[in-house]
């Protein structure tokens, strides 16, 4: 089967950006389809926002092992999910990844859905985390 993908995600397929892992990672999310083989990992570090409160992804990463569709839809979730806030971060439709690419073979869309996925993941085990730290510097541990 030859599949047509588009000049923008091979490009990113061939020069994939903010590959890489954050050794110091505030929040990993990992997935993979048994299916297909893919594997993604996404790495953040989180920092504050303009607003009081408000946390933003200052830093994203990925790596990912699969096809062209997997890698560049990784990279494209990087690119659309820095300098958001964590709730815009958690909104992100694998659409907004599919579409941000200028589209993917039917067959591939599910490579945009682990992106998100992934995404999430990392976002949950971030404020996992957080929430660990709060109970145990409260008790005094």
């Amino acid at each position: 089967m030859t599949l047509n993908y588009n000049k923008k995600v091979m490009k990113l397929f061939m020069n994939p950006k903010n590959m890489g892992e954050i050794k110091d990672a505030d929040g990993i999310g990992k997935v993979g389809n048994p299916r297909c083989g893919d594997i993604m990992w996404v790495y953040i570090k989180v920092g504050k926002g303009k607003k009081k409160g408000e946390e933003i992804i200052k830093e994203i990463k990925f790596k990912t092992f699969g096809c062209a569709a997997a890698i560049a839809t990784s990279s494209m979730i990087t690119q659309v999910a820095k300098g958001k806030t964590l709730e815009d971060a958690k909104k992100i439709k694998y659409q907004k990844v599919v579409d941000s690419l200028g589209g993917l073979p039917a067959i591939k869309i599910h490579c945009s859905q682990l992106a998100t996925e992934a995404l999430n993941k990392a976002i949950e085990d971030y404020q996992k985390e957080k929430i660990k730290n709060k109970k145990w510097n409260k008790n005094g541990k």
